[in-house]
């Protein structure tokens, strides 16, 4: 049985440390589909034992980040764009409740954390680098996630981002204007700062749908 001890266990803080970095790597495709991770190397990389590594990875196998294989070893899944289809069901369902969530949940410091995004979208360049505007588009979702007050809706909605990011990054060399596509989030934060609920949802879902239809044009 868990006890709080073992959530504050010096292996579970770095088994959290590696999930969260290899996670990011595998989301960004800095970790290729279909490559193999390399537990010894990343052990040493990281600085942390097998162990947490090991921990780290049946996390991500979880997340459908990672694939494991008996006597093959572990390695990256592939990015399967027949998923686009389940995975934009389940968004546009409930990334509204998301929006409505955090438009209902605003704090001072929240409000706070919102204006700051918008300002940070507003900045954005053509000419800035597809890296800073992925980034960009990951903090923004996150930010919501954060702010729904419900870890099983926060959880769901992360991993599925975490698999929609993945397609996105694998057909952005053929999207011709991205920086449009990452600014459409001011509009769904102006929104959540004036408290509008039921416009939130109808943007967060037309948000969604506009993402799938993004990635279908770059695809034909």
């Amino acid at each position: 049985m868990s006890t709080s001890a073992d959530a504050t266990s010096p292996t579970t803080s770095l088994a959290n440390h590696a999930y969260e970095i290899l996670r990011h790597r595998l989301i960004m495709l800095d970790i290729a589909p279909g490559d193999p991770i390399n537990e010894a190397a990343l052990s040493a990389e990281l600085e942390v034992g097998r162990t947490p590594i090991r921990e780290a990875l049946k996390r991500l196998e979880r997340d459908h980040l990672v694939v494991s294989y008996p006597r093959r070893g572990t390695f990256a899944t592939n990015v399967d764009l027949t998923d686009l289809s389940a995975i934009s069901e389940m968004r546009e369902a409930l990334e509204p409740i998301a929006a409505r969530r955090a438009a209902r949940n605003l704090t001072p410091e929240r409000r706070a954390d919102f204006t700051a995004a918008i300002a940070g979208l507003k900045a954005l360049e053509a000419t800035d680098e597809q890296r800073t505007l992925m980034e960009r588009d990951l903090d923004v979702h996150r930010l919501i996630y954060s702010s729904v007050d419900n870890p099983h809706l926060s959880e769901t909605l992360i991993r599925l981002d975490d698999l929609a990011t993945r397609i996105w990054c694998l057909v952005i060399p053929g999207i011709p204007d991205l920086v449009t596509h990452i600014r459409e989030h001011i509009d769904l934060l102006e929104a959540i700062l004036d408290g509008d609920e039921q416009t939130v949802a109808a943007r967060a879902a037309e948000h969604v749908r506009e993402f799938d239809k993004t990635v279908r044009a770059t695809l034909r």
